[in-house]
């Protein structure tokens, strides 16, 4: 199988952390670095999380790298009443262990594309500041990138921040703008891809999805009770139905937090998981269909600041600098994600499951990414 060397720009966050799971388990993936950003919660508490999936995940290895922690222009804002104050909802997971690399984030992109120019892949999910400062530093990035794939905007949807805009742009709009400017030129072969809140809230996970994921790694449990956590997940790694048990816990604990907000705020018990599309039609293009565009970013608006203007009826006669996702099959995508990492949970590692610190154990080379 072909790989696809990939570069993830996150701010983990509850779907990021879904989107890391789905890189870990993805066969095809050939997971270069993870860059941190803030956005859902501040730059290092990303880095902190970040680095704690991925041991959890069997995946130490990966380099993780910190980015610019404050927006290009504006103050940061976070978001803890949708992610919780760390970022994971009431997850709790062992301290990372291995170190941030010493690559500032915008250089490691920079690098690994110059490294291998046309080959690789960066997935963005969260505010687009690293990736403007890396292009600031590196004008060429646009033609190093194989491609470039965002979670970001919100195109003919109501925004999930402000009236108009998406999270990611509303908290570094000029960052947004200056990525945009230089990724959309008309010279370059091809555009970057926007998965905004119009096809990114289609993908909804429910906790029947879950209740299917634990099925699917061979958990048994009665269902969801009480504070919504499955029951009879072993806590001890020596159980012997505790190979993706700790994930499957992890994650119920997470997306506990998230699903309550959405009860709350969207009249749903469930999770918009935006992060991970994003990253499944980076690796599969006809899970979305796309339409070029020519989007702009409005930086000075009173009540429209961060909103991701979109030319539908070509008024301005400008070359498009975005194909945006216009359709998605989210059902195919849940589905994927089901299968995909509940195999990958389910499948005994080359030593028998997670360590003493509850971390999944390195996995064979056949499953590790």
């Amino acid at each position: 199988m072909s790989r696809v060397p990939v570069i993830l720009d996150v701010d983990t966050g509850i779907d990021d952390a879904l989107a890391l799971l789905y890189a870990c388990a993805s066969p095809e993936v050939e997971l270069l670095a993870v860059t941190c950003v803030s956005g859902n919660i501040e730059a290092r508490q990303v880095a902190e999380n970040t680095r704690a999936v991925l041991e959890l995940a069997g995946r130490g290895d990966v380099e993780v790298a910190l980015g610019r922690d404050v927006p290009l222009v504006r103050p940061l804002v976070v978001a803890p009443e949708t992610h919780g104050p760390r970022g994971l909802g009431y997850a709790e997971l062992p301290a990372a262990l291995m170190p941030v690399s010493q690559r500032h984030a915008a250089d490691l992109i920079i690098e690994e594309a110059s490294r291998r120019p046309g080959e690789v892949t960066l997935v963005t999910l969260g505010p687009l500041t690293n990736v403007a400062v890396a292009v600031l530093r590196e004008p060429l990035l646009p033609r190093l990138l194989k491609r470039l794939v965002m979670m970001a905007g919100s195109y003919r949807s109501p925004g999930n921040t402000a009236p108009t805009t998406e999270w990611n742009v509303h908290v570094d709009p000029e960052a947004a703008s200056v990525v945009l400017s230089a990724f959309g030129a008309p010279e370059l072969a091809t555009r970057p891809v926007a998965l905004g809140l119009d096809v990114t809230e289609r993908a909804k996970l429910t906790q029947e999805h879950l209740d299917l994921l634990a099925d699917r790694v061979g958990l048994h449990r009665d269902g969801w009770h009480g504070s919504r956590t499955i029951e009879g997940l072993p806590r001890d790694p020596s159980e012997p139905s505790s190979q993706g048990a700790l994930i499957v816990r992890f994650l119920a604990d997470a997306l506990r937090f998230y699903m309550e907000f959405h009860s709350r705020y969207d009249g749903f018990y469930g999770a918009f998981i935006h992060d991970p599309l994003a990253l499944a039609v980076a690796l599969d293009p006809t899970l979305a269909r796309l339409e070029a565009l020519r989007v702009e970013i409005e930086l000075g608006g009173t009540l429209t600041t961060g909103e991701t203007v979109a030319d539908w009826r070509r008024t301005w006669g400008k070359t498009p600098n975005l194909d945006v996702a216009v359709e998605v099959d989210a059902d195919r995508f849940i589905q994927r994600y089901i299968e995909l990492v509940g195999d990958w949970l389910a499948k005994p590692g080359s030593d028998g499951g997670f360590d003493e610190d509850g971390r999944m154990a390195a996995r064979t080379p056949d499953v590790a990414i």
